[in-house]
């Protein structure tokens, strides 16, 4: 190890960001991100789910046990829910309505996405200039699938932030080891406390995920004794610490149940088979990330070739391992989703920005220009992908795109374009900018220009405004038969009933009020309802398309009361 990269391993963890970097990456993140938060409905299935959940717990104010509707969630930890109920709770404060508002709970989302940002910023200062880590965050800051998980309400990005913080302090242990440095203690109970959170947010996925890379690590170097600096028996301590308090309260509070439905049902399900439907063979990940990586990967098979050329440096081993680590851990588990894979995009954004600054071609000229030339093909593809995204799926769902968002589109072509001949020539700083100023372009122009013209998506939304407008002051809670996605549910509230045809007609008939019913159930609602002798009238009915299960519905609102009473028109 050099005598400069010593000096960064001693005192890098220490050294400030920048204010113009730190500004850079915080407007990446407005620009990238921010729409997002603020403009699209509530999404199908877990950030309904989370959100919905965290506001129940705003409403009883029972912040140990996780419930959605009347029945628990015992999925996930309490992690996320406590920063959502955080933030809405300050919200509230000023905003009556707060609570309400989807983009509040996806609000801890992009604020942990920043985290994400500066501890990668912060993870390089272990063994690279401030550059390159500033790099690195800009290119993990524009991907595409942190873009998603920073606006939406969910785990993943948390998770990532804690990951880091983890991550952060394991890297260190192994570029200290042999230069008889010792990590400062604070440092190593920060990471710890980290492991703590992350375990708090989605269980043991960060144990795992640190343990992979540590094993990666020691199996590569055949050398252990570098964990000891991080202090593991103390550290574990820490991080038991951490969770205990709530793990406790809610083993006594679900009398187990938790634990049962999460570890034995949720956890295990999907390591021993795929769950909901996700399952995918090895090389699901690895196919998804000229994507879900988009734009980094035009640097992508660029800092393969690098990281092999420089393979024995600890640092860049480290970076190797911590990512094929992960990798095979995902690619091996039989549930997939494509953000699982997450937590493995940092160390290929590290190499990417190592291989930005490292300015070397090494000894062969032509085969980095073929380097360079398939890189360019692979961003190139996924950036047209993207851009058809733009005018065929509002085609898909009879809109079309407005002028200002084909402009949208063809500047950001042209930026990908040059980020390209600025790669073939050479020029991979101004590269890396135009890559990232291209993913700057599309996501404002995919969000807000697209997304809201896709209506026959916005089923929930859409039945609110409809149930908003034939409610009355008395109304008992709306009933819904065969549509029961968990954006209805925080669209209407955790009172709102869900039942089959038959099971909906009989609620609807001893309570009266609305009943909400998809076509596939209408019979059975209108059979049941007839046996009852009570009835219905149909005030409105709106078509749209289930992405959550693929396929084209329709609903029907009926206002249902009891034989024995007068059934008001649609205008009374």
């Amino acid at each position: 190890m050099s005598s400069i990269t010593a000096g960064i391993v001693a005192k890098g963890w220490r050294q400030p960001l920048a204010a113009w970097r730190l500004w850079s990456l915080l407007a990446i993140a407005l620009v990238a991100w921010m729409p997002g938060v603020l403009t699209l409905p509530a999404l199908d299935r877990d950030e309904s789910r989370f959100a919905q959940a965290s506001r129940q717990m705003v409403e009883t104010g029972n912040y140990v046990d996780i419930r959605l509707g009347s029945v628990p969630r015992y999925n996930k930890p309490i992690g996320i829910y406590w920063l959502q109920t955080a933030v809405v709770d300050a919200a509230g404060t000023v905003w009556r309505n707060a609570r309400n508002v989807i983009s509040f709970y996806r609000l801890p989302s992009f604020f942990c996405g920043v985290l994400a940002l500066l501890l990668t910023f912060w993870n390089v200062r272990a063994f690279a200039s401030p550059r390159t880590g500033f790099l690195a965050a800009a290119l993990l800051g524009a991907t595409l699938l942190l873009a998603v998980e920073s606006e939406i309400a969910t785990t993943d990005a948390a998770l990532l932030a804690a990951f880091l913080a983890a991550q952060g302090v394991l890297l260190r242990a192994r570029l200290a080891f042999g230069r008889r440095a010792v990590l400062p203690p604070t440092l190593t109970a920060t990471g710890w406390v980290a492991v703590g959170a992350g375990v708090l947010i989605k269980g043991p996925v960060i144990v795992a995920v640190l343990g992979a890379t540590a094993l990666a690590v020691s199996l590569w170097d055949r050398e252990w004794r570098w964990l000891k600096a991080t202090r593991p028996v103390s550290g574990m301590a820490i991080a038991i610490a951490v969770v205990a308090p709530w793990a406790i309260a809610i083993a006594l509070a679900s009398h187990g149940a938790f634990y049962e439905q999460s570890l034995g049902h949720d956890f295990a399900v999907k390591i021993a088979g795929g769950q909901e439907s996700h399952g995918a063979p090895p090389g699901y990940y690895l196919a998804l990330m000229s994507f879900t990586f988009w734009p980094a990967t035009l640097f992508l098979i660029p800092s393969f070739a690098l990281a092999f050329r420089r393979r024995n440096e600890p640092a860049v081993r480290f970076l190797m391992a911590w990512a094929a680590a992960s990798f095979v851990l995902f690619e091996f588990v039989p549930t997939k989703l494509p953000h699982y894979i997450l937590p493995a995009y940092p160390a290929l954004a590290m190499l990417g920005a190592l291989w930005i600054a490292d300015g070397r071609e090494g000894s062969r000229m032509r085969r980095q220009w073929i380097v360079r030339a398939l890189a360019g093909a692979q961003f190139a593809i996924a950036t047209l992908a993207l851009a058809a995204m733009a005018f065929v799926v509002p085609a898909r769902f009879g809109a079309a795109s407005p002028p200002w968002v084909m402009a949208g589109v063809a500047a950001g072509l042209c930026v990908a374009g040059a980020a390209i001949v600025l790669l073939l020539r050479g020029n991979r700083g101004a590269a890396a900018t135009a890559a990232c100023a291209c993913a700057l372009i599309f996501y404002p122009v995919l969000v807000l220009g697209v997304a809201p013209r896709l209506k026959p998506l916005w089923i929930s939304e859409r039945v609110a405004a409809l149930v908003a407008r034939s409610a009355r002051p008395r109304d008992p809670p709306v009933v819904a038969a065969g549509y029961a996605e968990p954006s209805l549910l925080f669209a209407l509230g955790a009172a709102t009933r869900f039942a089959t045809g038959d099971g909906a007609a009989n609620i609807a008939v001893a309570q009266g009020g609305l009943a909400l019913v998809e076509d596939g159930d209408r019979s059975a609602f209108l059979a049941r309802l007839s046996q009852l002798k009570g009835l219905a009238m149909p005030l409105d009915g709106i078509s749209g398309f289930d992405y959550s299960r693929g396929r084209t519905e329709h609903l029907t609102l009926y206002r249902v009361s009891p034989a024995s009473q007068d059934v008001a028109t649609p205008g009374d």
